[in-house]
């Protein structure tokens, strides 16, 4: 399947993750603890919206550990011929596009398609922006998608939320960030009770500049 590419700067960065209803990434255990996540995440749902995520994009933005995680899982899965097609579907995807890995401490990454951007994640994206390509995913890492958000460069957010109350572990949102707006553009129920979220930022239009100087006018000029 040939992704259609965009035009430098028109690039949609896509942020996708899993969260228990108490807002939870990750289990009591510590940031690998995804057992909580498990049932809800071979269902026929969750795997469509997978796939249907994904299948824009040419870039994938990890975070190190996740990569990590990630490569030494899914690369067997795209040649298992009694895996799930959809998840050799995501395999195959996943072993040909673009990764870029978010870290200051990876010396090397050995997997296909893989460099490392050793910087903060907002200044990879507004670099990946200015290069030709499809959509831009984070795929399930923490850090990166609230680095993001605060920077102001996410603009899809993808939540699988799962029936679930974890507790005892980290939050993606606490108390920030704050100050932006999201309109639900799609939502599917899995077979497991999780519902897969789909939001668009709400972006306000940069204004013309006839408008930018009627509204100077309009400031000079009191009703």
């Amino acid at each position: 399947m040939t992704t259609a590419k965009s035009e430098p700067g028109n690039r949609t960065v896509i942020g996708n993750i899993s969260l228990s209803l108490d807002g939870r990434f990750a289990g009591p255990a510590g940031e690998r603890d995804m057992s909580w996540i498990a049932a809800h995440a071979v269902t026929d749902g969750s795997r469509s919206h997978m796939v249907r995520i994904t299948s824009a994009a040419t870039t994938a933005l990890l975070g190190r550990k996740n990569y990590q995680g990630f490569a030494s899982f899914w690369p067997a899965v795209a040649d298992d011929e009694t895996a799930d097609p959809r998840d050799r579907a995501f395999a195959q995807w996943l072993n040909a596009v673009e990764k870029v890995v978010i870290s200051s401490t990876l010396q090397q990454a050995d997997w296909h398609n893989s460099r490392i951007a050793a910087s903060d994640p907002a200044a990879a994206v507004r670099q990946l922006r200015k290069e030709e390509g499809g959509d831009i995913i984070v795929l399930a890492s923490a850090s990166v998608i609230r680095n993001l958000l605060q920077a102001g460069e996410l603009d899809r957010l993808g939540i699988t939320l799962c029936p679930e109350l974890v507790g005892g572990s980290a939050r993606l949102f606490d108390d920030g960030p704050a100050g932006s707006s999201w309109s639900l553009t799609d939502v599917n129920g899995t077979e497991s009770g999780a519902i897969c979220l789909l939001y668009e930022r709400i972006r306000a239009r940069p204004k013309t500049p006839a408008a930018a100087a009627r509204g100077i006018y309009e400031e000079m000029n009191p009703a």
